[in-house]
C-alpha cells in the first residue's frame, strides 16, 4: 500500500486522551493531530520521537501514521490500516494459507452482534471467517506482541471464531505486525491474561493463528513475510 501523498515528518511532543497527540513540525509550529490507535502504544510515545503524518479529513488537520521506535525502526500506528493491508495481501495472494478463495467480503455479520473482518468464500470450499488484529508492540525486539492492554473486544472475537469452528467452518485470526524489526510473535499474557487464556482455548478448538510482518517506509506499508508464533 503506497501512500497517495508524501507523509510529513514531525516530532512528538505528547500523546494524551488516547486519540490525540501534539506534534512539532520542522518549521517549529505545534499542532494537535489525530492518533488512530486505542492502545497504550508502549515504547512509541516518548516525547522527542520522530513521527510521520498524513493530511486529516476531519476536525484535525493531521493524522499520525508512523512512529519511530527506540531502536530507530519505523512502526505503523494507524490500526485502521491493518484491514486494508490484509485486503491488499489477500488480493495479491501474498498469504498462501489464505489463498484459493475467490471472494473476500468485508464486514459480514456473524456471531453475537458482530461483523467479521473478512468472510472468505469459494465454490467447493468451507468458508473462512477471518479476524484481523493490528500489532505494534515490541518490548524486546525481535519479539512482536499483542495486545498492549486489556481488550475485551478481542477476547469476544476469539470466542466467536471458536463458535464458527464448532459450526463446521474454518476460522482464523491474523495478526498484522506493522513493523519490520521482528522475527517472531507471542501473546502478551501480562498485558491481558484473559485474552491469553482465550487465545489458547481458541487454538485448541481449531481456530488458526497467523502472523505476518510488514515492510514499513515513509512511502508505504505492505504485508511482507510470515512470522512464527511462540507457543
Amino acid at each position: 500500500m503506497q501512500f497517495h501523498e508524501p507523509l510529513t515528518p514531525a516530532t512528538l511532543v505528547r500523546r494524551y486522551k488516547r486519540f490525540l497527540a501534539d506534534m512539532q513540525f520542522d518549521d517549529g509550529r505545534i499542532e494537535t493531530v489525530h492518533c488512530p490507535n486505542p492502545g497504550v502504544m508502549l515504547g512509541l510515545t516518548e516525547p522527542g520521537r520522530r513521527a510521520w503524518l498524513k493530511r486529516g479529513k476531519g476536525k484535525l488537520n493531521w493524522g499520525w501514521v508512523i512512529a519511530e521506535a527506540e531502536n530507530g525502526s519505523l512502526v505503523g500506528v494507524d490500526t485502521g490500516l491493518a484491514n486494508r493491508l490484509a485486503a491488499e495481501a489477500l488480493a495479491q495472494g501474498v498469504m498462501p494459507e489464505l489463498s484459493g478463495y475467490s471472494l473476500h467480503r468485508p464486514e459480514v455479520k456473524y456471531g453475537t452482534s458482530s461483523r467479521v473482518d473478512f468472510l472468505l468464500t469459494a465454490e467447493g470450499k468451507a468458508p473462512c471467517y477471518l479476524e484481523i488484529k493490528n500489532v505494534h508492540l515490541s518490548r524486546q525486539p525481535p519479539l512482536a506482541e499483542f495486545p498492549d492492554c486489556v481488550t475485551e473486544r478481542g477476547a469476544k472475537h476469539l470466542r466467536e471464531l471458536s463458535a464458527m469452528v464448532a459450526a463446521g467452518h474454518r476460522a482464523a485470526m491474523l495478526y498484522v505486525v506493522q513493523r519490520a524489526d521482528c522475527s517472531h510473535f507471542s501473546i502478551a499474557a501480562d498485558c491481558d491474561p484473559g485474552y491469553a487464556a482465550g487465545f489458547i482455548e481458541a487454538r485448541n478448538v481449531g481456530v488458526e493463528a497467523l502472523c505476518y510482518a510488514c515492510s514499513v517506509t515513509e512511502a508505504g506499508i505492505a504485508i511482507a513475510r510470515r512470522l512464527p508464533i511462540d507457543p
